[in-house]
């Protein structure tokens, strides 16, 4: 039976990779260093992020084999699972690891951004597939931080170990904009079915069954993390998800008041609110008048 690995501290995660601590809330780590092991589903307590070496044609999601050869760099937040089931190989990892543990972050910079940063919550099929520049940009900020923990602690480390690991971030947001223009054949038609899903949710009896449409939801239905969703379609839209969802909502709802057999009671039931006076109430934020006025002036 597979058993779980637990990584509750930095410490855990050096010893298994054969790794000195040099910091006990930070480490970075040269994968080839660990012993061969089999694959196992491993649990972090803190945030990670893998730079994966691969070749391309070991690097498939789905159907999709992508083209970006150098390196793919993955994000997980405290709390969270990767990895897979032994199938009984064993094989050598390759790659680098930056491992930092929240308290590293608390009362800084970062820590008070470290929410904008929403890739920490994508699935493994959202990763960054980096070209050779940027590559080499995220091994020069894992150099630094290195070089930082190789010096030992004075007055000055945590800001400018905390200053690397923001630098870092802060361009993957940029190669991640980048990927979202470059691949667009990755997630070709994420709005179009979102569209289609809309249309065919208000068209069916889900709103009275399971109520209005979440992100959540969605996002589930095309097979994609919310965060990865909800940001594919602000680069896309300009709009929040959720806009987006309220958007269509008013649009169903303009086409449903114009029906003078319906009370606006029943559209609001029939478009999945618990109570009418939450509809209205959009109605009047998103429109300007209350689904009342707006049938009797149209």
């Amino acid at each position: 039976m597979d058993t779980m690995r637990r990584f509750n501290t930095i410490s855990d995660y050096n010893v298994f990779n054969n790794n000195e601590t040099k910091h006990p809330l930070i480490t970075i780590v040269d994968l080839s260093k660990a012993a061969p092991r089999q694959l196992s589903r491993m649990y972090f307590g803190f945030y990670i992020v893998f730079l994966k070496d691969v070749k391309c044609g070991d690097l498939v999601y789905g159907r999709d084999t992508y083209d970006y050869q150098e390196g793919t760099l993955v994000f997980l937040a405290p709390g969270q699972v990767a990895g897979a089931n032994s199938n009984g190989d064993t094989y050598q990892p390759k790659g680098h690891v930056l491992a930092f543990h929240p308290d590293l972050i608390h009362g800084t910079s970062l820590g008070r951004r470290i929410q904008e940063f929403t890739f920490f919550g994508y699935q493994s099929n959202e990763a960054l597939h980096l070209s050779e520049r940027e590559r080499n940009i995220v091994l020069d900020c894992f150099s630094k931080i290195d070089y930082e923990l190789e010096r030992g602690v004075d007055k000055h480390s945590k800001r400018l170990i905390v200053s690397n690991i923001e630098l870092f971030l802060d361009y993957s947001v940029r190669f991640y904009d980048r990927q979202f223009i470059t691949r667009d054949h990755v997630h070709q038609g994420v709005l179009e079915r979102f569209e289609n899903l809309l249309n065919e949710y208000f068209e069916s009896e889900k709103p009275q069954t399971i109520g209005l449409p979440s992100v959540t939801y969605c996002a589930e239905q095309l097979n994609l993390s919310s965060n990865y969703f909800g940001d594919v379609v602000k680069k896309e839209t300009g709009k929040t998800a959720q806009e987006y969802i309220q958007a269509k909502l008013i649009d169903v709802a303009k086409e449903k008041v114009f029906d003078g057999s319906k009370t606006i009671n029943q559209v609001a039931y029939e478009l999945g609110f618990k109570y009418p006076q939450h509809f209205a109430r959009l109605f009047k934020k998103r429109v300007g008048q209350t689904p009342n006025e707006y049938r009797s002036l149209n």
